[in-house]
């Protein structure tokens, strides 16, 4: 039986008769999906490259490989044989999955093309701007320390930003407002890229008033054919490349919201597939521009959890499935960054019972096995009528939370 036609039908887990899916890479994203999927029945094998991985301590099977070695991806999908493959990071040998893909082998979500453009910030800039024509920061590409000052003496010009061309959760993106940080950036970059070092993208800078994350979602609808869903609009602060806050919904202009709609429609019309993209923007007044696309749930979209009767979790378990999906707001919320604050091997965390104490809270925490001054080691939730009211909740419970070195 071909794996599109399992999984029309739910076995249960561990038996002959189950649906099994793995997902490559098992972090705090990456965990909340796999609950998504057991929660319908799913056998679950969550890949990560470390022992013990969030998404690991609740699957029905860990494994540990390095993702981004071709020979060790294909023998681990060979050997577990799943129906479906969920790609939850970059760092990955996405052409052994579009060459499993095209032996029939295994389903890739969204696609095994999607994946492979997506996995590095080149191949989906130059899909959106070159091949379909969406406005974005005008950019270069650049291999080199001397390729970045010639681009931006070219004519990027300060300020502008600099991205390895493959990272996740903006690690190695910085700012360059002047001669004397291109250095510090280009040495940023290379310690924060991911498998494609001493490549980076520099960004014109755009002078937008706010950034967004627009949910889309690619779903079978009752006549089996894919339809697009969004979620509200979701804002958030990020701080060097990386998301502290997020909200849901952000109020926009009403052309904004639709000229928004119809780019995150061009791109994941043309990446296909089923599953949930974060498609992120920037816009000013009605003017919108194509930031980046991650073809998998958005760190942002952690708000989902308090704001949305399914969250962007459980509809991408859902499409992942072809199962119905309901995008609709339940109530406007917030979600707040708990951060690691020391390098330490283990943490416990402290205030706990003080934060869940803040009306209309609630907490993940992710479960990490490693705590760094910086990592991300949960999130606060808030939900309230009124969203800056959920935003000051949100933040509240999350200063309370202090992780400790044990």
């Amino acid at each position: 039986m071909s794996s599109s036609a399992k999984t029309a039908r739910f076995g249960t887990p561990l038996s002959p008769a189950a649906t099994r899916v793995m997902l490559l890479g098992s972090g705090e994203l990456g965990k909340e999906v796999l609950i998504a999927l057991q929660r319908l029945g799913v056998e679950t094998i969550a890949v990560d490259r470390y022992e013990n991985a969030p998404g690991q301590q609740v699957a029905h099977h860990a494994r540990t490989i390095a993702m981004s070695d071709p020979d060790a991806l294909r023998a681990l999908i060979e050997a577990e044989r799943p129906d479906i493959v969920v790609p939850e990071i970059e760092a990955i040998a996405t052409p052994v999955l579009e060459a499993l893909e095209a032996e029939g082998k295994v389903r890739v979500i969204p696609t095994a093309r999607a994946a492979r453009l997506t996995m590095d910030r080149e191949g989906i800039r130059r899909l959106a701007a070159e091949t379909l024509g969406l406005p974005t920061s005008p950019y270069k590409f650049c291999d080199s320390l001397a390729e970045l000052q010639a681009a931006i003496d070219g004519g990027i010009g300060y300020p502008c930003i600099v991205k390895p061309v493959m990272s996740s959760s903006g690690k190695g993106q910085s700012k360059i407002d002047g001669p004397a940080d291109v250095q510090k950036a280009w040495d940023y970059a290379m310690a924060g890229g991911r498998v494609s070092h001493g490549r980076v993208i520099v960004e014109g800078f755009i002078d937008f008033d706010y950034e967004i994350t627009q949910l889309t979602v690619r779903a079978r609808g009752a006549d089996g054919s894919i339809e697009t869903h969004f979620c509200e609009p979701i804002g958030h602060i990020q701080v060097s490349g990386d998301y502290v806050e997020s909200w849901q919904p952000h109020p926009m202009h009403p052309k904004a919201l639709a000229r928004s709609r119809e780019i995150a429609k061009a791109v994941t019309d043309d990446l296909g597939g089923q599953g949930i993209f974060g498609v992120e923007l920037f816009v000013k007044g009605e003017q919108v521009w194509f930031s980046e696309v991650s073809p998998r749930p958005h760190d942002t979209g952690l708000v989902t959890l308090a704001t949305q009767r399914q969250s962007e979790f459980e509809l991408h378990a859902r499409a992942i499935l072809g199962l119905p999906v309901d995008t609709r707001l339940a109530s406007p919320g917030a979600s707040a960054v708990i951060y690691g604050g020391v390098d330490a091997k283990a943490v416990v965390f402290d205030g706990v019972a003080e934060a869940l104490a803040v009306p209309q809270t609630d907490l993940r925490l992710f479960g990490k096995p490693e705590s760094f001054v910086k990592r991300r080691m949960g999130v606060a939730l808030a939900w309230h009528g009124d969203v800056e009211t959920a935003r000051e909740r949100a933040k509240a419970a999350a200063a309370k939370v202090r992780p400790r070195a044990v």
